[in-house]
């Protein structure tokens, strides 16, 4: 991998697309070229060939897509609309939006030396899966053939966003712009995914695979642009 990849996850609402919008508008103030696949799924439901964003320097993602598998998980799969689809089949769905967005643009991407700056990936599935409805071991998530792929890609650097749960679910009430619906904005569910983002096993699988993980606290007193500073000092320092 010749690119660098840079993957933010964490709770919703805790700030993920805040640190992407903050280290883009960084990136743009260094001339650099940026593509954002999160304002081209805006005008369309593909998912761009590499030959599209050749020329750009950087390239912003996100998970679920906004594409056919993506678009399915998002709109009924994780939606709350008591269907209560298993784990399994959740797992399912976003190993394979996974792979198809990998295969696609960003494994010829990283290939190219192109930085890629995600929000969600492979850490998220490994983080919810498992705690869903039914019983889905952790190894049952890794073999999953578009995981399995996605780990051989492991990003260069992790950043995990930290917000209480009592936090998050006040910020999702208070979302005009994003409504989701999803089946996991619930408080108890936010406090077992705050453990489990935290936990020592999951830095040490993705530093097992090369990845350098960092936390980075979104709590009040923390304002937007706050946020935005703290992940541009980070990636000064990671790539510094």
């Amino acid at each position: 991998m010749k690119g660098i990849f840079i993957m933010i996850d964490g709770l919703d609402g805790s700030g993920k697309g805040t640190v992407a919008t903050g280290l883009k508008e960084y990136l743009l103030s260094q001339n650099k070229k940026v593509f954002d696949l999160r304002d081209y799924w805006k005008e369309t439901n593909n998912i761009p060939e590499f030959e599209e964003v050749k020329d750009y320097d950087i390239v912003i993602s996100s998970e679920p897509t906004f594409s056919m598998i993506g678009k399915v998980i998002r709109e009924e799969i994780i939606r709350d609309n008591g269907r209560k689809y298993s784990g399994l089949t959740t797992a399912h769905a976003f190993s394979l939006d996974r792979e198809v967005l990998y295969r696609k643009l960003l494994i010829p991407a990283l290939e190219a030396g192109k930085t890629i700056i995600q929000e969600r990936g492979v850490v998220t599935s490994l983080v919810y899966q498992p705690i869903q409805l039914e019983k889905i071991t952790l190894m049952d998530i890794l073999n999953l053939p578009g995981n399995k792929l996605t780990l051989k890609y492991a990003p260069t650097l992790l950043i995990i966003t930290k917000v209480d749960p009592l936090v998050v679910i006040q910020r999702l009430k208070q979302r005009q712009d994003k409504k989701d619906h999803a089946i996991f904005e619930t408080l108890d569910f936010q406090r077992r995914l705050a453990e489990r983002y935290e936990s020592a096993w999951l830095k040490q699988l993705f530093e097992s695979k090369g990845s350098k993980v960092l936390y980075l606290d979104t709590n009040a007193p923390a304002t937007a642009e706050d946020t935005k500073e703290k992940a541009v000092n980070l990636f000064k320092t990671f790539c510094g």
